[in-house]
């Protein structure tokens, strides 16, 4: 469990849901089941989220403490292990294979160490629950940078997810509801239906006989795009924004509904 690859403080009483959101993301074990309960009732606190994603995530919950360990177990394999397109590496959705992904996560290493934080070695640091567990301790205006800086690999994230039927998806829509941005999914919902799946025996078949790449001029041009992004990214903590992103407020009426899954 990503927990145990993580040494760090407490997280801070307000953003405790980060917590539970990195749990529902990790590989699922008996721990995880053993804990619903509790996570329900950390999510039915929750008032940044609408009552309906708050219902769904605690449905969600009851659903993995009585199922088969087994069953989730295969389903998670099927839905992050196979397959680029679902990937929880947030860098990996920025900059592939190319070099600037090692740079990024060096550069979010030394993040996480100026914090306190220590990674052992069975997690890369841009794994997606390891790095909620990283924003369950920042004040708020730090959590709601960096999500405002990954909100385009969520909403597509979220719309991959619901395209494969997965629970998961309630995951980066929660996240992007913490920023009032869950409707930006919706802009990827159709391009989404186009992709071709990544996670299919021939797919993975096609990955294994790739030949060694061959830079074109147009794949330069989209490793610099890929680069000037991922600098975009390292150096967030270094840039003014002038219509920053602010965390939602609580709030026990305003309810939004869910958006169609």
């Amino acid at each position: 469990m990503v927990e145990a690859a993580l040494q760090h403080p407490e997280p801070t009483g307000d953003m405790l849901s980060l917590r539970v959101l990195a749990r529902l993301l990790d590989y699922p074990g008996e721990a995880l089941q053993a804990a619903a309960g509790e996570m329900i009732e950390l999510l039915d606190a929750e008032r940044r989220w609408s009552a309906s994603l708050r219902t769904a995530l605690m449905d969600w919950c009851q659903r993995l403490a009585e199922a088969d360990l087994m069953d989730l177990q295969a389903e998670y394999v099927a839905c992050f292990d196979r397959g680029r397109a679902t990937s929880l590496l947030l860098f990996e959705h920025v900059h592939g294979e190319s070099r600037d992904r090692g740079q990024a996560m060096v550069d979010l290493m030394a993040e996480y160490r100026a914090a306190g934080f220590e990674i052992d070695a069975r997690e890369l640091p841009d794994y997606l629950p390891l790095f909620l567990e990283y924003l369950s301790t920042r004040p708020e205006a730090e959590i709601a940078r960096w999500l405002g800086e990954i909100h385009h690999i969520l909403a597509r994230l979220t719309a991959r997810l619901e395209e494969r039927g997965a629970d998961h998806a309630l995951v980066p829509l929660a996240l992007l509801a913490l920023i009032g941005a869950e409707a930006e999914v919706d802009e990827h919902r159709e391009p989404v239906k186009e992709e071709a799946r990544d996670d299919t025996p021939e797919a993975l078949d096609a990955v294994w006989e790739e030949e060694a790449v061959r830079f074109s001029a147009a794949s330069d041009q989209d490793c610099a795009l890929q680069s000037a992004e991922g600098r975009r990214l390292a150096e967030r903590k270094h840039q003014v924004s002038s219509d920053p992103v602010k965390i939602m407020p609580s709030s026990g009426s305003t309810d939004r509904a869910v958006s169609d899954r």
